[in-house]
C-alpha cells in the first residue's frame, strides 16, 4: 500500500498498516529551502503563481520521505480576496485586509458572483501537483470556515480575540448572518473545485471557533459548515479542524464529515468517546514539541500512537501549524517514531 492509498484508507477507517502522515502548514519558514525562495519573491505572489506554488508544496517531502501527503501551498484569506477585499502581511507582523467590513452596505460591494472561479491560480497549482505526485502520495487542499473568514473581514485582518466581530455578533446579528450565507457559498464551491483539479481530500480550517461559545458558535459557525459540506459531493473526503473545540466533538461529528482534525488539548482517545459515532481522527502532537529536543517529541509521539492503537482512523498530524521555529531533526525524529509504530 503506498502513501496515497494509505491516507485514503485512513479516511475511510480501513487498516492501512500504520498512521499515514502529513504535516499541518507543511511550508514554512522553519525550512532553509523555503526561506531561500522566500527571500526571491513574497508570500502573496508566491500564492498566486502556481509554479512557485508547487515548488513550495512539494519541498517539505523532497525533505521527508516519511510524509505521506502533500498540503496545497495557499491562504485562507484568498477567498475574501476573489470576493473584492485583498490582503497583505504587515511589516511589523500580521494580516492587513484591504477595507473592514462593517454593515449591510459593504455587502453590496463584495464580488460575490464566480467568486470561486476567480482563484484559477489556485487550481492550476493542484493540477500540476496531481501530475508530479501520481498516484504515490495524497494531495490536501483547504478552505477557511465561513466564520473564520467572517472574522478577518469584519476586522480589517488579524486579532487577538476579535472585539469588532463580537460586537457585531450582538448588535448586528443580521448582517453577520447575510455574510456567513455568502462565504458559505463560496467556500463550497471553491472546495468543489479543488476536488475537481486533482485534491484527494479537503480541509476546512475553523482557526477562530474558539472566538464563540455556547449557542453561538452553532448559530454562526457550524450551522454554515454544515451548509459547507451540504453543497459539497456526497461522501467527500472532508477534514474538520476547530481549534479550541475538541470538547464539542459530537458536535463537530454531526456535521457529517469522515475526518476530525483534533488540536493538541485534548488525548484522541477522549475525542473519539466525545463524538458519539467512529470517524477518523487527525492530529494531535503539540507543536511546541517540534521546538525542542527530539527525545521528548518522540516521547509525546508514542503516546499518542498508543492512545490511538488499535483503531485504523487516525492521521498522525501535528495539533496546529508547524512554527518557524521548529528544529528539523526533531521533526525527523518524530516522522520516524510514526513509520517505526514504536
Amino acid at each position: 500500500m503506498n502513501s496515497r492509498e494509505r491516507f485514503l484508507a485512513a479516511l475511510q477507517r480501513q487498516p492501512h498498516g500504520r498512521s499515514p502522515m502529513w504535516i499541518m502548514r507543511q511550508a514554512g519558514r522553519y525550512l532553509p529551502e523555503y526561506r531561500a525562495l522566500k527571500a526571491k519573491s513574497d508570500f502573496v505572489t508566491m500564492v498566486r503563481t502556481p509554479d512557485l506554488a508547487v515548488e513550495v508544496t512539494l519541498q517539505p517531502l523532497r525533505r521527508f520521505a516519511q510524509l505521506d501527503a502533500a498540503i496545497l501551498f495557499s491562504d485562507i484569506l484568498v477567498i475574501p480576496e476573489a470576493l473584492g477585499v485583498g490582503y497583505r502581511f504587515r511589516e511589523e507582523g500580521g494580516i492587513a485586509m484591504e477595507r473592514a467590513l462593517s454593515g449591510e452596505s459593504d455587502l453590496k460591494t463584495l464580488q460575490v458572483a464566480d467568486a470561486a472561479a476567480r482563484l484559477d491560480y489556485v487550481y492550476a497549482a493542484l493540477k500540476l501537483l496531481r501530475r508530479e505526485l501520481g498516484n504515490q502520495k495524497a494531495l490536501l487542499g483547504f478552505a477557511g470556515s465561513p466564520w473564520t473568514l467572517a472574522c478577518y473581514l469584519i476586522e480589517g485582518g488579524g486579532s487577538g480575540d476579535f472585539p469588532k466581530t463580537r460586537h457585531l455578533l450582538k448588535t448586528n446579528p443580521s448582517f453577520l448572518h447575510q455574510l456567513l450565507e455568502v462565504l458559505s457559498l463560496t467556500v463550497a464551491d471553491y472546495l468543489s473545485k479543488q476536488l475537481q483539479s486533482g485534491a484527494d481530500a479537503i480541509q476546512i480550517f475553523d482557526s477562530w471557533a474558539s472566538v464563540l461559545s455556547g449557542s453561538e458558535y452553532e448559530s454562526f459557525s457550524l450551522k454554515y459548515i454544515r451548509q459547507v459540506v451540504r453543497r459539497l459531493p456526497a461522501n467527500a473526503p472532508i477534514i474538520l479542524y476547530a481549534k479550541g473545540k475538541s470538547a464539542d466533538a459530537s458536535s463537530l461529528a454531526a456535521t457529517g464529515v469522515p475526518c476530525l482534525g483534533v488540536d493538541w488539548t485534548m488525548p484522541l482517545s477522549q475525542v473519539r468517546a466525545l463524538a458519539g459515532r467512529p470517524l477518523c481522527l487527525q492530529g494531535n502532537l503539540d507543536p511546541e514539541f517540534i521546538v525542542g529536543s527530539p527525545e521528548a517529541a518522540v516521547q509525546a509521539t508514542k503516546a499518542i500512537l498508543a492512545d490511538n492503537a488499535g483503531d485504523p482512523g487516525h492521521i498522525f498530524n501535528l495539533g496546529h501549524g508547524i512554527t518557524p521555529q521548529a528544529k528539523i531533526e526533531t521533526l525527523q525524529a518524530v516522522l520516524e517514531t510514526v513509520v517505526g509504530g514504536k
